[in-house]
């Protein structure tokens, strides 16, 4: 009897070679799972790809609502930027996918999980380690690393087995999308010294030039609003990308740190995701008291981390999310951010539960702050500094 495997689709070139792999070398009945997270892809199209490759049978899962509300959320509410510069865009949807990976392998009896990722790249920890931390007992294949082809040699093996792929010799950019932004690598990008052709840009052209403003708001570190209209978050998410991408905002050249130990060169466009996190961030400034603000700063980038490196379901997440939620009681309120040709500005900011008091603030008559008590606090503040000098420095 056949072994039965579901295979992640994503109808590029590495996917739809692995379904003709598996099927012609290994003699197994692949099931290619392909689950919306938000990227412009043309399903239908994708579904009869791996259909025509020699799938038995092709699935397309819409997840694009769990997706925003369950993962990128928390990202959000984390302020989660890898390295300080990226959104985590590929990195935030292998867990979502996983999670329909598994659900289809146990709807189908499956006995193993595939996928098409690299034996250098990141992915293959993020889909490898999901996989056992939701379950262990599913086999794991991964016939991209195995066969160790080029993608040159990869699109001449498509060929001979008559399978389609959307890309060509001549250019071989590998690109992933989903609803949180673009990822482009692969190609002239390769070297960090060449300069990203304009023609990798999808999101971020600048079709506006007339600058304007727009207010987001949030409910408990959730944005729920854009200028007082109610949205889903993925609706939000949607229409920034379109409005904050209009003004060219969102672009991402940088060399990162891979989790297996390499540097690698990677684009990205991400103009929804940046501007919401700048808007939450900014919120955060007059809502978190300041040892909480303090802590939680501290923990963002190992948050961060922990979602490069495939670490989602894991304990000390878990523990972090925790945190992370009891953080956002508070954040509520309204961002204005102003945008201009390759601008994304925060110029606003107000909240119900704001800690900013005006009186304590202001150097006019309304000044409520006892400037008499600070001689003392000053003079207990130094104290130890003070006594140092005395003692020590030889003053």
């Amino acid at each position: 009897m056949k072994k039965r495997v579901v295979l992640a689709y994503s109808g590029g070139l590495d996917t739809s070679v692995a379904v003709a792999y598996l099927s012609h070398e290994f003699d197994m009945e692949v099931i290619a799972v392909a689950v919306d997270v938000g990227q412009n892809d043309d399903f239908e199209s994708m579904r009869q790809r791996a259909i025509d490759s020699g799938a038995v049978e092709a699935v397309v899962v819409d997840y694009k609502n769990e997706y925003s509300d369950k993962y990128l959320t928390r990202a959000l509410k984390s302020n989660a930027l890898y390295e300080n510069r990226y959104p985590l865009v590929s990195s935030l949807s292998r867990p979502a996918i996983v999670k329909v990976l598994v659900e289809q392998a146990e709807k189908f009896n499956a006995t193993g999980i595939a996928h098409g990722c690299t034996g250098k790249g990141n992915d293959q920890v993020r889909f490898e380690v999901s996989i056992r931390a939701l379950a262990p007992h599913f086999e794991i294949y991964a016939p991209t690393r195995d066969w160790n082809m080029t993608r040159e040699e990869s699109i001449d093996y498509a060929q001979s087995k008559g399978v389609t792929v959307p890309i060509t010799k001549d250019k071989l950019y590998s690109i992933d999308e989903n609803i949180w932004g673009r990822a482009i690598e692969c190609g002239i990008l390769e070297d960090p010294w060449n300069r990203p052709p304009d023609d990798i840009w999808s999101m971020t052209r600048v079709t506006q030039n007339e600058p304007t403003e727009t207010v987001i708001s949030f409910e408990s570190g959730v944005p729920v609003a854009l200028d007082d209209k109610k949205m889903s978050f993925l609706q939000i998410i949607s229409e920034l990308n379109s409005l904050v991408g209009s003004y060219g905002f969102g672009r991402i050249d940088m060399v990162e740190n891979r989790r297996v130990g390499i540097k690698s060169r990677e684009t990205y466009e991400a103009p929804g995701a940046l501007a919401l996190i700048q808007a939450h961030r900014d919120l955060e400034g007059v809502t978190l008291e300041r040892n909480l603000a303090h802590e939680k700063i501290t923990i963002e980038p190992k948050i961060a981390e922990l979602i490069y490196d495939g670490l989602w379901f894991s304990p000390l997440m878990e523990a972090y999310g925790q945190f992370i939620d009891s953080s956002q009681k508070y954040v509520t309120g309204d961002v204005r951010i102003q945008l201009a040709p390759y601008s994304c500005s925060i110029n606003g900011r107000k909240s119900p539960y704001s800690l900013y008091d005006y009186n304590l603030a202001t150097y006019d008559a309304t000044d409520s702050f006892n400037h008499s008590d600070a001689e003392g606090f000053v003079k207990l503040w130094g104290l130890g500094i003070s006594t140092w000098a005395q003692k020590q420095k030889g003053v």
